[in-house]
């Protein structure tokens, strides 16, 4: 089931995301985590080489397609898919959240910072494998 604990943001992330729409292509393929932009309908505009590697997938092939309904349809919650378009709708998004994504290979707990720009009309999803706080038991 996925996760929507709240999270810190990664360290850096929020300055990242303030300049992303100004990354080259190999600046966003250097990036250490993944990043993936979404146009308002979902559909994928750019998928870096980190996040393909992670998800075990190439990054040319998802662009173009719809990320909630052909990519990772896991991610279509509301959790996830509720608060891009929530964020869509208003124009302003910034969020950081756990989630689970389910792989055939297996699942990967990731933090998930999404983030609307109005420069670009787009929201950029920035995926690191920072794992959940986990409360004690």
């Amino acid at each position: 089931m996925p996760t929507a604990t709240p999270l810190a943001p990664l360290a850096g992330a929020k300055e990242v995301l303030s300049s992303v729409d100004r990354l080259s292509t190999n600046q966003l393929d250097e990036l250490p985590f993944g990043m993936i932009q979404l146009d308002p309908t979902g559909r994928i505009l750019k998928f870096n080489r980190t996040e393909g590697r992670l998800a075990r997938i190439r990054p040319e092939r998802q662009v173009g397609l719809n990320f909630f309904n052909d990519v990772a349809p896991c991610t279509k919650v509301k959790e996830f898919h509720g608060r891009f378009v929530e964020g869509v709708a208003r124009k302003q998004l910034y969020e950081t959240f756990g989630f689970t994504f389910k792989f055939d290979h297996g699942w990967r707990d990731v933090a998930v910072s999404l983030m609307y720009s109005a420069a670009t009309d787009s929201v950029w999803v920035l995926i690191s494998q920072q794992e959940p706080a986990h409360s004690p038991t």
